[in-house]
């Protein structure tokens, strides 16, 4: 069965993380590894929250819960080389009782490079851990983004 993944528009993003590509991040063709989108779609999370007013490492730990990435999907359309402008949209697209997920596509310009998704989900601090839902302030802060 062939799945073919939806590809990103950059009319799905409403925020965007501008980066570098360094040449550590690519191979003797100049061309990103693959592994390093997840290092991208990480990163521009990071200045999500950040662009959104939330306090990192501590607003991730409110009301007793912790964060984790329990999910990281890409899908690969064309290459970023070295040295080339490249833009990570970032949207919350779902939340869930216990998680959260992420809308990622990378450009050139209008050209999506890759698009993806990350999950984050919520437990306890205290053992054992146990599902809980992600902390209210934190969750308003990034739906407050997509207006």
């Amino acid at each position: 069965m062939s799945i073919k993944p939806e590809r990103p528009s950059r009319r799905d993003f409403s925020w965007f993380h501008t980066l570098r590509v360094r040449w550590a991040e690519t191979d003797p063709q100049g061309i990103v590894f693959n592994g390093n989108y997840f290092l991208y779609f990480d990163v521009a999370l990071t200045e999500y929250w950040r662009a959104a007013g939330i306090n990192l490492p501590d607003d991730l730990t409110a009301e007793g819960s912790e964060s984790f990435a329990v999910s990281a999907h890409a899908d690969f359309y064309a290459p970023a080389v070295f040295d080339e402008l490249i833009e990570i949209g970032v949207t919350l697209e779902r939340v869930g009782n216990s998680s959260a997920t992420f809308r990622l596509g990378i450009f050139r310009g209008d050209e999506a490079l890759t698009g993806g998704r990350m999950i984050y989900a919520w437990a306890t601090t205290t053992l054992p851990r146990t599902p809980c839902p992600p902390p209210a302030s934190l969750i308003g802060k990034l739906q407050a983004m997509q207006r």
